[in-house]
């Protein structure tokens, strides 16, 4: 299978991204479970969007999504001394509700299955 050169950015972008955001960030806002589920690269490789899945409360979710915002400009200089490309593409990040709404789904899903369950039991 041939992957094509915004498909291989995207990916390596995806990677320092992640490892930027993990372990390099110092903002005390940033904390807990933050992964870079998705990149998005237009295809004159200019722009990125960088999609972020984050575990915790809304409240919480929304102060680290605020701290990975302000950190953008420093991602995007660590982007550009790992990720070798004659332009550094501009970011923008997304929350990815994704994961979310898988849960809620499989949630429904099961509950749904209990009710058969409970039917066929009683008859």
């Amino acid at each position: 299978m041939e992957f094509s050169r915004n498909e291989r950015v995207a990916e390596e972008i995806k990677k320092s991204a992640s490892q930027i955001i993990n372990n390099e960030l110092k903002d005390p806002r940033i904390s807990g479970l933050i992964s870079v589920t998705k990149v998005v690269v237009t295809k004159d490789l200019r722009n990125a969007r960088i999609f972020l899945s984050i575990y915790g409360g809304e409240n919480e979710k929304q102060k680290v999504f605020e701290g990975i915002k302000n950190a953008e400009g420093f991602i995007r200089k660590e982007l550009a001394r790992r990720v070798r490309m004659k332009f550094v593409p501009e970011i923008s990040f997304k929350i990815d509700e994704s994961i979310e709404y898988g849960i809620h789904i499989h949630k429904l899903l099961e509950e749904i299955h209990e009710q058969e369950t409970d039917r066929n039991e009683e008859e």
